[in-house]
């Protein structure tokens, strides 16, 4: 359980690029103690508790994006190491998991979503390895990927041939999967391969990330990917160079 949560996290670096300009959204003033708190809250609290704990840092100025990376993701790390150290069972660990992802999804339907930073016909399909059991930072890459102005599915619990037929109803021009297992990687390459012969998109890229991937970028091309990035905003950019350079081997999205 503790290397899962470890490879949902999205590092601590958070750019939000615009045009041609990189700029550093600065981290939120959390301290250690803060992350800690809030695990301990998502283990008795109740959603609407936790929401309303986090809009208050809202209230403060805090960026979202901060919220998720400096409060939110670190959270996550503790309820992994309460697991892992025994101080509570798999069933709180999943339950305080769960309220985390809720939050994520209401800050992101709350909160107004930026200038458009890209194009607002690009669609990605996000998901992970099928048997892979991780969902909170899908979540969380998917909100940063929407607010950039891409169109966005999730099929975390899609199995192989449900996302093959998801690919060939839909047309995508990426699809990013979040690995945060070792044991999957030997599998990725015939993964990328059925997804790639299925997609209605002939130059659909293919996109990964995680802990794995941050540690050892090789491994990407090696398992067959188009591109990685080590956090959200690296992503972003992965994807946008990545779509561009594939453009001209397929026409388009059918009418």
């Amino acid at each position: 359980m503790a290397r899962l949560i470890e490879g949902e996290i999205i590092p601590r670096l958070l750019t939000a690029h615009r045009g041609d300009r990189t700029e550093v959204v600065p981290p939120a003033p959390f301290t250690a103690a803060e992350p800690l708190a809030l695990a301990h809250m998502t283990l008795r609290l109740e959603v609407f508790s936790l929401v309303a704990h986090v809009e208050a840092y809202l209230n403060k100025g805090v960026a979202i994006e901060s919220i998720y990376l400096d409060l939110l993701a670190p959270t996550a790390r503790v309820l992994g190491d309460f697991w892992d150290n025994d101080v509570c069972d798999f069933v709180d660990v999943t339950m305080g998991l769960w309220r985390l992802q809720q939050v994520v999804h209401e800050l992101g339907s709350r909160a107004p979503c930026p200038s458009a930073r890209t194009r607002a016909d690009r669609r990605v399909l996000f998901t992970v390895p099928p048997g892979d059991q991780h969902s909170f930072g899908l979540v969380m890459i998917e909100d940063f990927f929407r607010r950039a102005g891409w169109r966005t599915w999730s099929a975390p619990d899609a199995g192989l041939v449900e996302l093959c037929a998801i690919a060939g109803r839909q047309w995508f021009e990426l699809i990013g999967l979040t690995v945060s297992n070792e044991e999957h990687l030997e599998r990725l390459p015939a993964i990328f391969r059925d997804l790639r012969r299925s997609s209605q998109n002939p130059a659909v890229g293919i996109i990964v990330g995680g802990k794995i991937f941050s540690d050892h970028p090789e491994l990407a091309a090696q398992a067959g990917a188009d591109a990685t990035a080590a956090d959200g905003a690296m992503a972003l950019l992965a994807a946008e160079r990545l779509v561009e350079r594939l453009a001209h081997r397929a026409g388009g999205p059918p009418a």
